[in-house]
């Protein structure tokens, strides 16, 4: 029988997954469920040791000894602080050392209860990764206690081995030990991607006998996939990514997930999952409710998102040249396998309806003409660009400007989505300009704008700016969040409501400024904008109606929605 705080169930199945055969073992209370788990687990020797200074460096020596991953376990408080010697010492040595701390729930560090301290992060930098599990309490919690714990343990043995901290809190009681049989826990692999073998098979493999796999495309370099490798993938997969990746085909993903409302008949059985964060928040929400094992590849492997929440493995490419190579060999695995007759039936019918949903949604959005409002500005400004001779760097602040161009841009796009805040956007787009030849074109809400005003206080400006500002006096994007209306703070606190406008600031920073407020001035002065020689920046504002915007968008989604029930 094995304990019943589940937190501690999923570290020592996990354990056990990873290889780990050994634990040293520290007497205590507060890690007595631990201790008991590891020894009762049958897979795991367990070495006792009284004094964690010395059970640190025991630990160590087996680790040397066997060369693989070792477990050295103490209770709450000061034990902690006894390993620190050890563990500093592993990580000069690159010792697979595994550092499991029992520690209090945190609502009781610091209140003068017994062997209490922060435990969390208290081996500082000696250690490659130190996570604190949750006590879960529902599914989200499971799944976030597993990832946190595979993550420490990836990252112990990969490449050069190091020392890692898996802090644990364990609420009273402690002594119960009424769980049958240890879970099944998921234990996703950290691989180089030369090895070949990813999990039960290898990632060309699995992709080949997939019979509905789907690549998508996050946030990355504009480079970082052959125009030539995309098409080729594209012939055997669903291959989507939005403006903001080297995967500009099948942006309108997002409308067709709104409009559909997640057909089963779109989810794929495997997914490959290349560069960072995606604006469509419905995308992440598809692929979690999708299920399918997921291969994220990455240049760097310092950090392993669970993106999907179903995270098989994480391929290392070490560099963005290494994402390229892998792409371009899934494509040959295909074709290869194609030429063979083997790809899996079915396929075909996944990858031809996709496409043809997609071809609705181009559709969809190149007939729509919205209203005047931020989507009409928007698609006009893209419109011209198609024909504006010349590089065109074009940046997009975040919230509504980024998914406006998520439907209309057919180019690679900029946009500060690490973390995704309002935060900085013109400064990025200014910073550019100065650094770059070409024009640089910044499209920026009005909160983002006068949010980040200074940006145009700065004399290395040149004519080479030009923004684009969508202004409907408040943070248009709070207009779309369903349920928010109800509250009265909605206008004011929330979406900040306000009637600035930018003239003044432009005439105090020497910004050449236009401004519109209909269909007409607003593409006369797109036009201006893009081709008016000028050795200072210039600026556009579109003055609009934030319901007018909220109509416009309803509306080109309504007709998306109408036009897939009869396709």
């Amino acid at each position: 029988m094995f304990s019943s705080k589940e937190n501690v169930n999923i570290l020592t199945s996990l354990l056990i997954e990873h290889g780990v055969e050994a634990a040293v073992v520290c007497p205590g209370s507060r890690n007595a469920p631990i201790v008991h788990n590891l020894s009762e687990c049958g897979r795991i020797r367990c070495i006792p040791v009284t004094d964690e200074r010395s059970a640190g460096f025991v630990a160590i020596g087996m680790a040397e000894a066997t060369r693989k991953p070792v477990a050295v376990c103490v209770t709450s408080g000061s034990a902690l602080l006894n390993l620190a010697p050890a563990v500093a010492e592993a990580s000069y040595l690159h010792v697979p050392l595994v550092a499991i701390s029992a520690d209090r729930p945190q609502a009781w560090i610091d209140q003068l209860d017994g062997q209490t301290l922060p435990q969390a992060d208290a081996l500082g930098r000696f250690v490659r990764k130190a996570v604190t599990l949750p006590e879960p309490t529902n599914a989200t919690e499971r799944w976030h206690c597993n990832r946190l714990v595979n993550e420490a343990l990836c990252l112990c043995t990969h490449r050069q081995p190091a020392p890692v901290h898996i802090n644990v809190p364990i609420s009273e009681p402690l002594f119960d030990f009424t769980t049958e049989a240890l879970p099944a826990e998921r234990a996703f692999k950290l691989q180089p991607a030369s090895s070949g073998q990813m999990h039960l098979a290898s990632l060309e493999e699995a992709f080949a006998a997939a019979a509905r796999p789907m690549v998508v495309f996050g946030q990355t370099a504009a480079d970082a996939a052959e125009t030539e490798t995309i098409s080729s993938l594209a012939r055997h997969a669903v291959v989507i990514g939005e403006p903001l990746s080297a995967c500009r085909v099948a942006i309108h993903f997002d409308e067709v997930l709104h409009a559909t409302d997640s057909d089963a008949s779109l989810k794929p059985d495997l997914v490959v999952y290349v560069g960072n964060t995606f604006v469509s928040k419905r995308l992440r929400h598809f692929l979690r409710q999708a299920e399918a094992p997921t291969y994220f590849i990455t240049a760097d492997a310092s950090k392993l998102p669970d993106p999907t929440m179903w995270l098989a493995a994480t391929v290392d490419c070490g560099s963005p040249g290494g994402i390229a190579a892998l792409l371009a060999s899934l494509a040959e695995a295909c074709n290869e396998a194609e030429a063979c007759g083997h790809l899996p039936a079915g396929r075909g019918a996944f990858v031809a309806g996709w496409q043809q949903t997609l071809a609705t949604a181009d559709r969809n959005a190149a007939d729509y003409d919205p209203p005047y409002s931020q989507m009409a500005a928007v698609k006009y400004l893209e419109e011209q660009l198609d024909d504006l001779p010349g590089d065109v760097h074009v940046h997009y602040a975040n919230s509504s400007a980024v998914r406006l161009a998520n439907i209309y841009s057919n180019h690679y796009v900029w946009c500060n989505r690490g973390v995704n805040g309002i935060e900085g956007s013109l400064s990025t787009a200014a910073g550019f300009s100065i650094a770059a030849k070409g024009l640089v074109l910044c499209i920026i809400g009005d909160l983002s704008f006068f949010y980040d005003q200074n940006a145009l206080w700065n004399q290395s400006l040149r004519g080479n700016l030009r923004i684009v500002l969508l202004n409907n006096h408040c943070g248009g994007i709070f207009h779309m969040l369903r349920g928010l209306e109800q509250s009265r703070a909605s206008g004011p606190l929330v979406a900040a409501q306000h009637h600035t406008d930018a003239r003044g600031i432009c005439a105090q920073n020497d910004i050449g400024y236009i401004k519109a407020t209909d269909m007409q001035e607003m593409q006369l002065g797109i036009v201006t904008l893009l081709t008016r020689e000028s050795a200072r920046p210039m600026l556009l504002e579109v003055a609009t109606d934030a319901e007018d915007d909220k109509c416009a968008l309803q509306e080109y989604y309504a007709r998306l929605r109408n036009a897939l029930q009869f396709k």
